[in-house]
């Protein structure tokens, strides 16, 4: 309704009423106007009912709503199911165009405006989160590893001698094959243990730069957010170190924006060294469905390459999700969700302590990494090699979700390559454990009910019934039922 259709109405209904109504409708206006003009993520968050009016206005913008279109092209919008219309909210052209997922689409004013200002807020967020300096940022429709992917296929473009990527390990699967996928071979950094936890071994890392040449290097691979004992790299030394030899520096971020210590340490890096760009997944920062990545860096030319390397049209749900997300909450509310966090891990790590040392074990020491935590579970792998994985059964089974049990000695090879100790980020970690994280959504009740149902577990592992000892022979029983 314009002011032109608010005068005819008033013909119709008392003008006083009419007036009370379009006062009404100014106010989602003003708000949408904020969001134009300024680009930012709104302090206080939006009524559903503002965001489908604006969601609603930029799809009437898109050809494939105009009321007389006729479209003959093998694209126009089309959609069989009014389900998946409404899902989409007619928002069906996606982002991009074939040569630039950031460009704008002359058949899809709405759609473009949608990309555009999901970009900026989201560019937003991160500089409120902690990486003031950061220039320029995409959301692209893919997980954290394809997007690394994608930042090591342009880097190509600028190093096509380099066939490196130095990567101090972490053991996740998609970290490794992101490399693996873009064709280039990685090295693996093994990390050092320093009391408790995982650290970067830049000794190691400096030593395979000088045997392999910074030419042959395409860059280093990084990573903030971690399970524990590992912990974030040293991403300042790092910096100053692929400035020192002019490489690249890529940084995986995945969940690392819900953490200030994370983002601290990629501003800092940036400051006083290189950090080419870092990327971040969606789902597991904004609570959104998964699919969807953030990348982001400080040099806008790069990041502009980086998403006219991504191959044709894209879809455009996971900048819906994360556009939706962030107008609902606004930026006090996601910050308020990031502080709630903070707490809570102070409040789990207390738990998981008291309950260590109430079953002889221990919460390890990991203060540099500020999401997950650590236990011990040395008196189950004592008493039966069996007994630490069947702990980790019982938590899936009792519905602790998340709960990651690390056993001794696990072997793993992937695209290839062979890991020694795999999921404890080293080749000889000196003992099993059980992580556990507090990442943005959890509740007090989350970290009560999953204390008490491990308490249960553990308690019921010990029971004669479970494991008996006889002449220091240790018998399982009923363990693998």
């Amino acid at each position: 309704m314009n002011n032109e259709n608010f005068t005819l109405s008033e013909k119709i209904v008392s003008p006083s009423y009419v007036r009370q109504g379009l006062q009404a409708r100014r106010g989602h206006e003003q708000r949408i106007r904020a969001l134009l003009e300024q680009g930012k993520c709104p302090e206080e968050g939006w009524s559903e009912s503002t965001i489908e009016l604006f969601l609603n206005e930029l799809a009437v913008l898109d050809s494939n709503n105009f009321l007389g279109n006729c479209g003959v092209g093998e694209r126009e919008g089309r959609v069989a199911s009014s389900l998946v219309a409404r899902r989409h909210y007619r928002l069906i052209h996606g982002i991009g165009r074939s040569g630039d997922i950031a460009a704008v689409q002359p058949k899809a004013a709405g759609s473009s405006l949608l990309n555009k200002i999901t970009n900026s807020v989201v560019l937003d967020v991160l500089k409120c989160a902690g990486v003031r300096s950061v220039s320029s940022c995409f959301v692209v429709p893919m997980a954290t590893g394809m997007s690394l992917t994608l930042c090591f296929l342009t880097l190509r473009h600028r190093r096509p001698a380099a066939r490196y990527i130095l990567w101090p390990r972490i053991d996740q699967k998609s970290c490794f094959k992101s490399m693996i996928t873009a064709g280039f071979e990685p090295v693996v950094i093994e990390n050092v243990i320093e009391g408790d936890e995982l650290r970067t071994d830049l000794e190691a890392v400096e030593k395979k730069i000088e045997e392999l040449g910074a030419e042959n290097i395409l860059c280093i691979h990084s990573t903030t957010s971690c399970f524990a004992p590992r912990v974030p790299d040293r991403l300042e030394e790092l910096a100053v170190m692929c400035a020192k030899y002019n490489i690249p520096h890529i940084v995986n971020n995945a969940y690392g924006v819900q953490s200030s210590k994370c983002m601290h340490l990629i501003q800092q890096g940036a400051r006083v060294g290189r950090i080419d760009a870092f990327v971040q997944s969606l789902d597991k920062n904004f609570m959104v469905p998964v699919g969807g990545a953030i990348i982001a860096g400080f040099d806008d030319e790069f990041i502009k390459e980086i998403s006219k390397m991504y191959p044709g049209r894209a879809s455009a749900s996971p900048s819906l999700d994360v556009l939706i997300t962030l107008l609902t909450l606004g930026a006090s509310g996601y910050k308020k969700l990031l502080s709630e966090r903070k707490e809570l891990y102070t409040h789990l790590a207390q738990e998981l302590k008291a309950l260590a040392e109430r079953h002889g074990e221990r919460l390890l020491h990991t203060p540099h990494n500020p999401i997950s935590l650590a236990m011990s579970l040395d008196g189950l792998q004592s008493s039966c090699d069996k007994a630490v994985t069947q702990l980790g059964s019982m938590l899936f089974t009792r519905q602790v979700s998340g709960a990651r049990v690390i056993p001794l000695g696990m072997k793993q090879t992937v695209s290839g390559h062979t890991f020694h100790g795999f999921m404890s980020h080293s080749d000889a970690y000196p003992c099993p454990y059980l992580n556990a994280a507090s990442a943005i959504g959890i509740t007090k009740n989350d970290v009560e009910l999953s204390i008490k149902r491990l308490d249960k577990c553990l308690k019921a592992l010990k029971k004669e019934g479970n494991i008996e000892k006889t002449d220091s022979i240790t018998l399982c029983k009923g363990i693998s039922s």
